[in-house]
């Protein structure tokens, strides 16, 4: 017997888990509606960088990075059991990054004490890009899907619930309409018939030119989960959020406070 096996808790990750953005490649293209005032694109065009064009980032092999020092020396540098918010600067299924998927997938196959969490405007693109081994492997990998209105839902949905995903995740973000997720709840379910949507996050729009989000149409989407036994979180209210016929413009840094606030979420 080894001493590896004889002490095995020497080899349990003393550091706690933490929350870590990834951003592998960076920039994208707009695909609907909701990219109209993208966060990205205004941070890029005020520094005059064009955020159409897609480029790996000095990041791409961040979740495997080792330490070189220190008394953690040879462990990953992002702990075991971290949550890892993947391409929020771009979308893991843009065609400009195709060349690149392949490799990402193993460093998310090889990280499978992490959770991965990703959000695409391309549910079309998933099938053909899904790694090989696609399956049980993959567990700890949700790939959301976001629909801004009811036709982006309508169009998106059906593509996105037939995928073979582990996990499935609606993003309402940046609300733009009031969005009817029942048809779509009720036809696509699990073997066990629990709903094949397990989580629904909603919010409204930020930035100076956000568009308005009315809170009822956020209310009528929990709802729609709470009927169903589906988790439901309130991210953020948007910069414009119309409530009982008042309209109330939120700082930035009040609009994901305000929205806890309102006590919609289902755990």
């Amino acid at each position: 017997m080894d001493q590896l096996s004889l002490f095995p808790e020497e080899n349990i990750d003393p550091r706690p888990p933490i929350t870590v953005n990834w951003n592998l490649w960076h920039g994208c293209t707009k695909a609907s509606t909701g990219c109209m005032h993208c966060y990205m694109y205004r941070r890029d065009e005020s520094i005059g960088k064009d955020p159409t064009v897609v480029t790996k980032t000095e990041n791409f092999d961040l979740p495997v990075r080792v330490l070189k020092s220190g008394k953690n020396k040879g462990r990953y540098k992002v702990p075991c059991g971290s949550y890892i918010d993947t391409c929020f600067s771009s979308d893991f299924f843009h065609k400009d990054a195709d060349d690149w998927r392949s490799e990402a997938w193993d460093m998310i196959r090889e990280r499978s004490d992490c959770t991965f969490f990703m959000i695409t405007k391309r549910p079309e693109r998933i099938a053909e890009h899904l790694p090989r081994d696609w399956g049980p492997a993959f567990s700890h990998v949700t790939i959301a899907v976001t629909c801004e209105n009811q036709a982006m839902a309508d169009k998106r949905l059906p593509v996105y619930l037939s995928l073979p995903l582990l996990h499935h995740s609606v993003m309402i973000e940046p609300m733009l309409t009031a969005v009817d997720l029942r048809p779509y709840i009720e036809k696509y379910r699990k073997a066990d018939g629990s709903p094949l949507i397990e989580r629904v996050s909603v919010g409204g729009e930020s930035g100076n030119e956000a568009r308005i989000c009315d809170f009822a149409w956020v209310e009528a989407v929990q709802k729609q989960c709470l009927n169903n036994g589906i988790s439901f979180y309130y991210h953020q209210t948007g910069a414009r959020l119309l409530k009982d016929g008042k309209l109330y413009n939120i700082p930035r840094k009040l609009q994901h406070a305000q929205a806890h606030k309102a006590g919609l979420d289902i755990r």
